[in-house]
């Protein structure tokens, strides 16, 4: 038992880091991506990459044994195993846009819809109201671990009409998998991925029952994340009595799509870019008009167009499918973000108002009230680490007294967040112990769940019980059942765990895009699956928490596939600048919400534009939208030739190709609902164009709020827009500039501010962000006509260092 808990630890320690292989003159699975498919069929595709391949290798036999995935619909491509001198051939041949060795990613891993406003009265109506509609007929496509479809979340509902006449996709057969009773009007469509994963990894073991060759989940990742975005209401939902009430999607109505593309592999779900981008390529061509992509990596990351994600991302875009990402969970350090194209919608993870007390008694009668998942009482002795650890630390390998903690509840700390709950409850158990109490720093404490009973409190709380301990010859403790509360605590605040800004890879686009609800959500489980997918845990559920910005990622796509529900004809740009044009930037308290894991307030580095608000995002009043020639000249500033890029943008009539003489755009003048200057040395001025979509086709809109950010001056021309109904047909836009000018010395810190425009019943904010570099590293100060020596600054929002 000891050998299998140190492959345990072992596993739950190295399982957040990417699989990565050193390159040399053996085969590794590389991506070989050209563009668009140029409007030939499958086959005429898949026949070009296998000549295109045959150059590399001297027998065409050799090529076939070699490929792995003909990406040949929604664009163009293959996977193939090469060895670096053949990878290197390719990448300098005519037509190749890009190669690079597929990547090994990893997922990221109720009472929430309430949270954001959407009410399971208002989701059970039926209505014509567009608010009410809530996905009807939209297909969301999820690429994740699978799907348990015996769920709730997954019924056939009387209410659904046929399958959406678009649907062109597929139900495939597999283990414990048949599409004659799996899918249904709900779950219309499933497939699973394996090529790329066992190339890299291995043959899948499927003998211990620990994985089905299917898209069948067995890890539970997939299944909380599809019920999450598109789960059917499904009442009396709880865990374990906890959080009780019933369980619905953001667009219970909508249609679910899996696309397995993750496989479980000590203890986590691993997820090979060849794989993901061959679900991509089927999903643009089965018909979603949403994508969910819970998984990433984490930087260093690859430039844009170098990955599933963005290749998948930016062909989804042109073809009008939204494409919604998670963050990561490498936070609270800066520049840590995943997902990062500005094609695709990044969400991070906060908070909502849901909390667990756990009332924890000490023998003095004292009592401290932390937070956990306990279903039963538990009264025992009560012990200080140090008696059971070498030096105090609650890991495995320092584990030296097992009598000490037999049958005793054992106080562990985070020790400099070098120790989890997780790693803390196997090694209690390893020591016979009864149970965990878990101090965490107040920025870091959560009440995630464990396979052996804990108890999370904060330092202060630990500190506490640590002095009765020492004080006491006999220390005991009680702990009462766990509680389900709702509506005590500020709300939201951002996830310690969540991803920040700013991005490493395009500075000037802001990212992550908004943040969502993501600790303690409540979704569907698959029951052969464990809460923990620890081994060591025989529990079984059908509803479980997880957090993670993988679980704010879906909250985001079903709101997307609401918003397309009303709008159908909405670009992806469209949809992403309503969710974060009506963002917001504050808890319940009225205060502006914090930064989990740090103890200053969330600027646009940890949430984007602020905290999703649904109904207001259904009718934005103005959007910042993108056109195809906008992302050409983006593609230009990232150095893309024109032949390259007329290989990548579908061949619009009359667009243009061209890139400016000058090499290209700046980033900051791609139309987005944010503006970013990494960079300001001087005065910028940067246009945006906005789209009136509201009713109100004769309307004018005023500019209410310009917040200068710290240490700079911003203006905004013309402070009017006027929108005229006499145009017809709504859709009228109207450019306003802002020009913005250093107004202190600096060697660079991001200042945060924002413009706002209003109608009188619409609000539409713009983040701005700033960081001034006009003083070089000798402290000699830049002088220029639009510096100046103004220190102090401006009036402006929180800063950030």
């Amino acid at each position: 038992m000891a050998v299998f808990l140190l492959l345990v630890v072992f596993s739950l320690s190295f399982a957040i880091y990417p699989v990565r292989t050193t390159p040399g003159s053996h085969a590794e699975v590389h991506i070989v991506y050209l563009g668009h498919n140029n409007g030939l069929s499958p086959s005429l595709t898949t026949h070009s990459h296998l000549q295109l391949l045959s150059r590399v290798f001297t027998k065409p036999d050799e090529a076939r044994e070699a490929i792995l995935y003909s990406y040949n619909c929604g664009f163009s491509g293959f996977a193939a195993l090469l060895n670096s001198t053949q990878a290197a051939t390719l990448s300098g041949t005519e037509g190749v846009v890009s190669v690079f060795r597929s990547r090994m990613l990893e997922i990221h891993t109720t009472r929430s819809w309430d949270f954001m406003g959407l009410r399971l009265h208002m989701q059970m109506e039926q209505s014509s109201q567009r608010h009410l509609k809530f996905g009807d007929d939209v297909i969301v496509g999820v690429l994740d671990t699978g799907v348990w479809p015996e769920s709730e979340s997954f019924r056939d509902d009387p209410h659904y009409g046929p399958i959406p006449s678009s649907w062109k996709g597929t139900c495939v057969k597999g283990d414990e998998f048949d599409p004659a009773t799996a899918c249904n009007r709900k779950l219309i469509g499933a497939r699973y991925y394996l090529a790329g994963f066992e190339s890299e990894v291995g043959p899948l073991n499927t003998s211990d029952g620990s994985e089905y060759r299917s898209p069948r989940d067995r890890v539970g990742h997939g299944t909380h994340t599809a019920s999450t975005a598109v789960g059917s209401v499904a009442p009396n939902a709880s865990y374990f009595g906890l959080g009780g009430g019933a369980a619905r999607g953001g667009a219970p109505r909508a249609r679910l799509a899996v696309y397995k593309v993750c496989w479980y592999k000590d203890l986590t779900g691993r997820c090979s870019d060849a794989d993901i981008l061959a679900a991509f390529d089927d999903a643009l061509c089965d018909g979603v008009h949403v994508v969910s992509a819970s998984l990433g990596s984490p930087p260093p990351l690859m430039p844009l167009l170098s990955t599933s994600t963005e290749i998948g991302a930016f062909h989804a875009m042109q073809r009008g499918v939204v494409a919604v990402f998670s963050a990561g969970n490498d936070g609270p350090d800066a520049s840590m973000v995943q997902n990062v194209s500005p094609w695709g919608l990044t969400v991070a993870a906060s908070t909502i108002d849901r909390r667990f007390p756990t009332v924890i008694t000490l023998g003095n009668n004292a009592s401290i009230v932390g937070e956990g998942f306990l279903a039963k009482a538990m009264k025992n002795d009560l012990v200080d680490s140090s008696t059971v650890f070498t030096d105090g630390t609650c890991t495995f390998d320092q584990l030296i007294n097992r009598t000490a903690a037999s049958g005793k509840i054992v106080l562990c700390f985070a020790t400099m967040g070098t120790v989890s709950s997780d790693g803390a409850a196997l090694a209690v158990y390893a020591g016979n112990g009864a149970g965990v109490i878990f101090a965490d720093t107040i920025s870091r404490k959560s009440s995630q769940d464990s396979f052996w009973p804990t108890v999370h409190v904060d330092l202060y709380q630990g500190t506490q019980i640590l002095y009765y301990i020492r004080d006491s010859s006999k220390p005991t403790v009680h702990v009462s059942p766990s509680k389900t509360v709702v509506g005590e605590t500020p709300a939201p605040a951002v996830a310690y765990f969540s991803s920040r800004g700013p991005s490493t890879v395009s500075p000037k686009i802001l990212k992550p895009d908004v943040t969502a609800p993501g600790v303690n959500i409540l979704a569907a489980w698959p029951p052969k699956s464990s809460p923990t997918v620890i081994p060591l845990d025989k529990r079984s559920t059908e509803w479980n928490f997880d957090s993670g910005t993988s679980m704010s990622c879906p909250h985001v796509s079903g709101i997307a596939a609401v918003i397309k529900s009303v709008h159908p004809t909405w670009s992806p740009a469209a949809v992403k600048s309503a969710l974060m044009t009506t963002a917001y930037m504050y808890d319940d308290t009225s205060d502006v919400m914090q930064a989990g894991g740090t103890v200053k307030a969330a600027d646009a580095f940890d949430v984007g534009a602020g905290h999703v608000d649904p109904l207001r995002a259904l009718d934005p009043g103005l959007v910042y939208d993108a056109g195809a020639r906008d992302h050409v000249l983006f593609l230009c500033s990232l150095g893309y030739t024109e032949s390259a890029i007329r290989s990548m943008v579908l061949p619009w009539p009359a667009l243009d190709t061209s890139c400016p003489p000058a090499g290209g755009a700046p980033h900051a003048d791609l139309n987005y609902p944010a503006i970013v200057l990494p960079d300001l040395g001087g005065t910028v001025t940067v246009k945006r164009t906005v789209t009136n979509v509201g009713a109100n086709r004769d309307a004018v809109y005023r500019v209410v709020s310009v917040a200068s950010p710290q240490g700079a001056r911003a203006e905004v021309w013309p402070r009017e827009l006027v929108f005229s109904s006499r145009h017809g047909g709504g859709g009228e836009q109207a450019s306003y500039y802002v020009t913005v000018t250093p107004a202190k010395l600096s060697r660079g810190r991001f200042d945060f501010g924002e413009v706002v425009w209003s109608d009188g019943f619409h609000r539409v904010r713009t983040p701005l962000v700033v960081r001034v570099t006009n003083l070089p590293d000798d402290g000699v100060q830049v002088q220029t006509a639009n510096a100046t020596a103004d220190v102090h600054g401006a009036d402006g929002l929180h800063a950030a260092a």
